[in-house]
């Protein structure tokens, strides 16, 4: 009963960590000034209208996963490039401030409440939350389409240089990921990269490592 429950949770952590990323992109996009995510129903915390299933059944059981992606119109930016490159930025700094939050309530109960252990339910569950909003962030910032890290460094790309970046992410963005995953899956090079930061961030955070 109690490994149930604790996947229900860790479903639930999930969601939320998944929701609030595409929300962010949304709100984002929104601010500065394009409003097609929010015409299109995508500017809410309604996790029915972020999730991908498999994504995210992908993200609780090998920590890759992904939402469907936020619809977006650079050309109602302003500076497209900067536009873009913001409303990116927006999702794994959601994560961050999400891991941060989670990380605060950890610290807390730990120190304040001796009952708990750290095999408890609650502490476990926030260390989850920690954990799969780091994940979330650090793996949306490889700087390869069709990433968010892809569109941040785009953004300080020359133009010609960031419209030829741009064109392989819209032509071959879909493709590249599926690539990386079947490749993950052969030999696990995602977690080799992620798992440093992760690791630093999770002690900075927690003291705890994964």
């Amino acid at each position: 009963m109690d490994n149930f429950l604790a996947i229900v949770v860790q479903i639930c952590m999930v969601v939320l960590a998944l929701t609030t990323h595409e929300f962010s992109h949304a709100m984002a996009a929104y601010k500065l000034g394009d409003d097609t995510a929010k015409r299109m129903g995508r500017l809410t915390l309604n996790p029915l209208k972020h999730l991908d299933i498999l994504g995210a059944i992908m993200l609780l059981i090998v920590k890759i996963g992904w939402a469907k992606p936020v619809p977006i119109n650079p050309y109602n930016f302003k500076n497209q490039k900067t536009g873009m490159a913001i409303t990116a930025a927006a999702g794994p700094a959601s994560n961050g401030v999400l891991a941060i939050i989670a990380a605060m309530f950890y610290n807390f109960s730990i120190n304040s409440f001796s009952a708990l252990g750290p095999s408890s339910l609650f502490l476990s569950s926030l260390r989850f939350l920690v954990m799969i909003n780091l994940v979330l962030g650090l793996f949306n910032m490889i700087p390869i389409p069709p990433f968010d890290g892809s569109k941040i460094i785009g953004g300080f790309m020359p133009d010609d240089m960031y419209f030829k970046w741009r064109d392989i992410d819209i032509r071959h963005g879909r493709s590249i990921m599926m690539g990386i995953i079947l490749i993950n899956l052969i030999y696990p090079i995602i977690p080799k990269i992620i798992m440093p930061p992760l690791n630093f961030f999770m002690q900075l955070l927690i003291g705890m490592t994964f």
